[in-house]
């Protein structure tokens, strides 16, 4: 599998956990700067059409949304 693949799987379970709990990009980047980490809806928006966001920013992403459990077998 090649790293686009892969990019492409963690952008879909990161859109799902988003839809899951129904959190949009604007919450999402509310959620975020409480954290301490500034950003802006558009910037997340652009981060995550693209798919070549960071594991930090991924890590943060489902933290400021509650999640703490995920499943792998998701990307399937």
């Amino acid at each position: 599998m090649r790293d686009d693949d892969w990019a492409e799987r963690a952008k879909g379970l990161l859109k799902a956990e988003l839809k899951r709990r129904n959190v949009g990009y604007r919450e999402l980047a509310d959620k975020l700067t409480a954290m301490g980490v500034p950003e802006s809806e558009r910037n997340i928006a652009n981060k995550i059409s693209r798919g070549g966001f960071t594991a930090a920013f991924f890590l943060q992403c489902l933290s400021a949304i509650g999640c703490s459990v995920v499943r792998l077998d998701d990307l399937q």
